[in-house]
């Protein structure tokens, strides 16, 4: 009797969402190919088949992709312009339109605004010129065509006096408190500089090597995320949970957020804005999933940032809620019908950086001392890098298996459910440097 051939998921990039992904596909039934550069990749540990290879490398893609059903990404930071060369020829099924929206800044805030989120004031720098609008105020109102953004190679071209006469121009145009970013390529805090006084130009400029835009700083009380996952007639959400960060990295995640629930049930501010946000995926005609970031002041939100893939700050789905980010995404891959997810209890997500890995360690190897014959733990040494488990009673640890920590690099992360913000301070917080 022949077995019926298993469906087979390709994913771009070879993460710790990769991995994640690969372990809820095998779950659903499906294998995974996985392509990375790097050869010691934490999703490979999970993978049915690994191609090693540059994101940018055709042939590579090409290996991946060939005996795929459907292919899906997991790095925002894939070339577009790369992956349109396998769209079409492959199932590339959440499509490449939003992934592309997502890797420029000004194209990114202009798509948001075009369909109905609400943004913090922003301009393109360095820019052709800095025109004052005909009713005589200085305030940029988002129009990404005013003023004319310079091209890569113009950017580059100028030295650092002219950087700094453009950035003074574009802090005059906008005003400050305002934060200045490069439009691709940055993540975690990096290519971005506060620019608070006269003072804080003279660094920052340094950024205008690239193309930028600056954004008036909001006074928000805090940020969110809202996850979702679209087939194109449904969509889903999860839970909003309020983002902590650490020098510009995701910290912790704390679900639900404060204001948007009552009794775990969101309210109605909370729907309120993930109806915008669902609102604004059915106008863009975006499948699959999609994380988008918001600052929330009050009752009124403004969107931040988005990721077409999962996000760091769903990892808490897996044990908090009764479906996760990534089960949903692979449903929607193959074929299955989405499920709404619940939340289970009050949640926080703790992300473990190089530097929080010792303390994690030292929580598994408490929790698996005296565990039983076989299980041999004295020292958090003992522990793997690689490790997914329960460790305690509503302690669920996940290390990924990278092969270097360092400083400020994702090591893994740990969901404790169910317990509150205050609960964490009280009990945890203390364990992590």
């Amino acid at each position: 009797m022949m077995m019926e051939k298993k469906p087979v998921i390709a994913i771009v990039g070879g993460g710790q969402l990769g991995l994640m992904i690969a372990r809820e596909a095998h779950d659903l039934g499906a294998d995974v190919a996985v392509l990375d550069p790097s050869p010691d990749a934490p999703a490979f540990a999970a993978a049915d088949r690994h191609v090693v290879g540059a994101y940018d490398d055709i042939d590579a893609l090409e290996r991946l992709c060939e005996g795929s059903d459907v292919v899906t990404y997991e790095f925002e930071n894939v070339p577009g312009e790369v992956l349109r060369h396998i769209d079409g020829k492959y199932n590339i099924k959440q499509g490449i339109a939003p992934l592309y929206d997502s890797q420029d800044r000004l194209r990114e805030k202009a798509n948001a605004r075009i369909h109905g989120l609400r943004t913090p004031d922003f301009i393109p720098v360095p820019a052709l010129d800095f025109m004052t609008p005909e009713d005589g105020t200085e305030a940029f109102h988002g129009n990404p065509e005013f003023p004319v953004p310079m091209t890569a190679r113009d950017a580059a071209s100028l030295d650092g006096k002219e950087r700094r006469s453009q950035l003074k121009q574009a802090v005059k145009s906008l005003g400050m408190p305002c934060v200045l970013k490069t439009r691709t390529l940055g993540y975690d805090g990096h290519g971005q500089a506060v620019i608070r006084e006269d003072s804080d130009i003279e660094e920052a400029a340094d950024l205008l090597k690239v193309p930028c835009i600056l954004e008036k700083f909001v006074d928000f009380d805090y940020e969110a995320s809202v996850v979702m996952v679209s087939d194109g007639k449904k969509t889903i959400h999860f839970p909003i949970g309020m983002n902590i960060h650490t020098d510009g990295i995701l910290d912790l995640s704390i679900v639900p957020a404060p204001g948007l629930s009552d009794n775990l049930v969101e309210n109605g501010t909370g729907a309120r804005i993930a109806g915008a946000c669902e609102a604004f995926m059915k106008s863009c005609g975006y499948k699959g999933i999609l994380a988008i970031e918001l600052f929330i002041k009050g009752d009124d939100f403004y969107f931040n940032e988005m990721a077409p893939r999962p996000h760091n700050s769903g990892h808490y789905t897996i044990e908090g809620c009764s479906t996760n980010q990534y089960r949903e995404l692979c449903r929607f891959l193959l074929g299955k019908p989405l499920e709404e997810p619940r939340l289970l209890a009050p949640t926080v997500m703790k992300n473990i950086l190089g530097q929080d890995l010792d303390a994690a360690k030292a929580i598994v190897a408490e929790s698996l001392e005296g565990a039983g014959p076989g299980v041999s733990v004295s020292d958090p040494d003992d522990v793997d890098n690689a490790f997914c488990g329960q460790a305690g009673p509503g302690v669920f640890v996940h290390l990924y298996g990278k092969s270097q920590s360092r400083p400020k690099r994702k090591m893994g992360h740990i969901t404790f459910t169910p317990m509150t913000l205050g609960e964490f301070d009280r009990q945890w917080a203390g364990r992590f440097v």
